[in-house]
């Protein structure tokens, strides 16, 4: 079974809309955990579905060493992004983790994903699903 981190911080409803349409089109197939900058991200990706959660720094920091797959907006690897939330030291192990990163290009921060199609996020997060995470379906 396939684990796959979701990464969120602030109001957590970024990561809840990725884990409903994760569990929608997965089921129990993976393991979805969910990894909060904050408790209250946290509890609502849980209350999304996640079959388990953790919050803060060391969370992310240990949990991600061991994903397949980790998810999030592209402020995930970025020091001090989400108002100060993601760490250097969270933003580096997401960075250095082995796991396939797949990174929404959405951002408060002042960074620009050049090329990007600009699509409104439930278009990214179904785009996430069926082209970047398909295989799974076929799997376990």
């Amino acid at each position: 079974m396939k684990t796959i981190c979701v990464i969120d911080g602030q109001g957590g409803g970024i990561g809840s809309l990725i884990i409903r349409k994760l569990k929608e089109s997965f089921g129990e197939s993976v393991t979805v955990i969910a990894l909060g900058t904050n408790a209250v991200a946290t509890a609502q990706m849980l209350k999304a579905g996640a079959n388990k959660g953790a919050s803060g720094e060391n969370a992310i920091a240990r949990t991600v060493q061991h994903a397949d797959f980790i998810i999030g907006t592209i402020a995930i690897v970025l020091a001090h992004a989400m108002m100060g939330e993601v760490t250097p030291k969270a933003a580096e192990a997401v960075a250095g983790s082995p796991a396939k990163k797949l990174l929404l290009p959405l951002s408060q921060e002042n960074v620009e994903m050049v090329g990007g199609q600009g699509l409104p996020l439930p278009r990214l997060v179904e785009e996430l699903v069926t082209k970047h995470l398909a295989a799974l379906s076929n799997k376990e």
